[in-house]
């Protein structure tokens, strides 16, 4: 009898294993900095935008009149539109507004949105737009004071129904978007696509932007 359990026991075991390495293997990464992924980087185009530079794995976008945009042109159909992560840490160098606000897409290739950081005046954290209100208006806006040349770890996920946000380890973002309109802000944001960083005013460093599925 003891012999009978102990052969089911390990049976159970070792179903369990295969099982939790398939979960861990559907987890997809791209590091969107690194020597293979650094070259699609562009200017956005945006008018009287200061320059992109990519020096030593980090994303350096100067201060524009009033803005700066920088896209990755190497994300397609293959990279994902929800159930995935954005990673990365951003510092403000110069300014007192808007740095290392990131476009992205949500919920397909055509629906974009923004987290923006340190926006009107230089507090304001928050995800443009959503029913057509942006960050300063709808129910995602937060405070928090940013100071110059420190590095920002922000962290943000697209899921089916919601979108989420953190700075540092703190929840700055947990909005519903079931039956929501997710769109872009008026305006020259539009020029990041189909991902990218902009900044308002500001001179800001982008590193370590890593883009992660969600299991």
């Amino acid at each position: 009898m003891h012999r009978f359990c102990l052969i089911i026991l390990l049976g159970s075991l070792s179903a369990c294993g295969p099982a939790k390495q398939s979960q861990v293997a559907q987890v997809q990464s791209w590091n969107l900095l690194d020597a293979a992924s650094a070259g699609q980087w562009q200017q956005a185009g945006i008018p009287d935008e200061g320059k992109v530079e990519v020096k030593g794995e980090e994303l350096i976008l100067n201060a524009g009149l009033p803005m700066t945009g920088a896209k990755w042109t190497g994300w397609d159909a293959a990279l994902p539109s929800t159930g995935y992560t954005i990673q990365y840490e951003a510092m403000r160098v110069e300014g007192d507004d808007i740095f290392g606000m990131v476009t992205f897409p949500v919920g397909s290739h055509q629906s974009h949105a923004t987290f923006v950081i340190g926006g009107w005046g230089g507090t304001v954290t928050g995800i443009s737009s959503i029913d057509f209100r942006d960050a300063g208006e709808n129910q995602t806006r937060g405070e928090q004071r940013f100071e110059n040349n420190r590095w920002y770890q922000v962290r943000v996920e697209v899921r089916p129904d919601d979108i989420r946000a953190w700075v540092d380890g703190r929840i700055v973002v947990n909005a519903s978007i079931k039956g929501r309109q997710v769109t872009l802000r008026p305006g020259f944001i539009d020029h990041c696509l189909p991902f990218g960083f902009a900044t308002w005013g500001t001179k800001a460093r982008v590193r370590r932007v890593v883009i992660e599925t969600i299991p």
